[in-house]
């Protein structure tokens, strides 16, 4: 039988209608290199935590909407209009389940930034507006040149043992970006100015990655991002199995 993985799914207003969807890359992406299937997990709030009895692993995708900065204790709201409440109901109580009980995650782009917020942290809302900062945005334009690899980052710990390399390019696009690290995350690797492009989560009893970057859009051609991927998938295999596999 095959892996299931849980993404969650952002709410939308598609002609004048609600409805849930996610990119389809992140499923085919599973597929490809984690040996699992991808399952949509509706933005419908907690209610959704009695699914996870059924999941093998948790990918939290990425999303052009942002966290509400009242999640991490923040009054200022830098992009209003560009939220997702019922996806930040859903995630954040979702994220902190299925880390409590050893499942493996994989936090993507915005994912990452809802596993800070989950466990405390706190997120720059315009990373690009501060001092000494690049412009991590995606620029335009097609959607493979948006999502080529573009810049690098210096890997460390863990991540760089998996990858097998402390530098690697990466496809990173995002205005906003982890501020203050929740207590437990371990910055894996940074972009050259500063920013944090990924975490480990070090004290969950299972296999946790966030990364800030894109590594489903590249599975098939990037060594790195397949073996991040391919990882995954072990840990996942690893869970169902009732072997909780540490990051």
């Amino acid at each position: 039988m095959s892996l299931i993985v849980g993404i969650p799914a952002c709410s939308k207003q598609i002609n004048e209608l609600s409805q849930h969807a996610t990119p389809a890359r992140y499923g085919a992406a599973l597929m490809a290199a984690s040996g699992a299937l991808p399952v949509l997990l509706p933005p419908v709030g907690e209610g959704m935590l009695e699914v996870l009895d059924r999941l093998d692993g948790l990918l939290l995708d990425g999303s052009p909407s942002n966290i509400e900065p009242a999640r991490y204790g923040v009054a200022t709201d830098e992009t209003p209009g560009q939220h997702d409440p019922e996806r930040d109901d859903t995630t954040l109580a979702l994220a902190r389940a299925a880390l409590a009980r050893g499942m493996p995650v994989l936090a993507i782009c915005r994912g990452i930034q809802e596993l800070n917020v989950a466990l405390g942290g706190t997120l720059h809302q315009r990373v690009h507006e501060l001092p000494g900062r690049l412009d991590h945005r995606s620029g335009g334009g097609t959607p493979d040149h948006m999502f080529r690899l573009k810049h690098m980052v210096t890997l460390s710990g863990r991540l760089a043992r998996l990858v097998g390399a402390t530098e690697i390019m990466v496809n990173s696009l995002h205005g906003q970006a982890i501020d203050r690290p929740a207590e437990g995350l371990v910055v894996e690797a940074v972009a050259p100015d500063g920013t944090i492009e990924a975490v480990r989560v070090a004290n969950a009893p299972g296999w946790a990655f966030g990364v800030q970057f894109h590594p489903e859009w590249h599975v098939q051609t990037d060594a790195p991002s397949r073996a991040i991927f391919e990882a995954y998938g072990a840990a996942c295999a690893a869970y169902s199995a009732g072997l909780r596999r540490a990051a």
